[in-house]
């Protein structure tokens, strides 16, 4: 039970991660996103430049040990989406850097999302 929870946190997790990422794209779609989008990239760019660690982490990390493991079970989890949410290696120069990109990223996006306002 526990690591089905643990599951569905990474999962919630990994789509969190890629909302920070990519979420401006989403006003097209449904422009009043940007009221979520600004503090979670804002949350996003703090988490890579502190080098903290997100909350939800912690919670995967509980219901983990509530289930008595120290990681995921073999399988699509732990083999892709483990690796892309906690990438092998990862130290605070890196994390610098992936900040950096965050921050490059949405400036494409925003001036994309800006200059197709200007046409309209």
């Amino acid at each position: 039970m526990y690591e089905y929870l643990a599951n569905i946190t990474l999962l919630v997790h990994l789509i969190f991660i890629l909302f920070v990422i990519f979420g401006g794209f989403l006003f097209f779609l449904f422009s009043k996103i940007i009221y979520f989008h600004i503090p979670a990239l804002i949350w996003g760019i703090y988490i890579e430049f502190t080098n903290s660690i997100c909350p939800l982490t912690y919670l995967e990390n509980w219901f983990l040990f509530k289930s008595d493991l120290k990681t995921y079970s073999n399988g699509f989890i732990n083999n892709y989406i483990l690796a892309f949410v906690y990438p092998k290696d990862l130290t605070a120069d890196i994390q610098f850097y992936l900040g950096i990109a965050l921050i490059i990223i949405n400036i494409f996006i925003y001036g994309f999302i800006i200059k197709n306002i200007k046409k309209q």
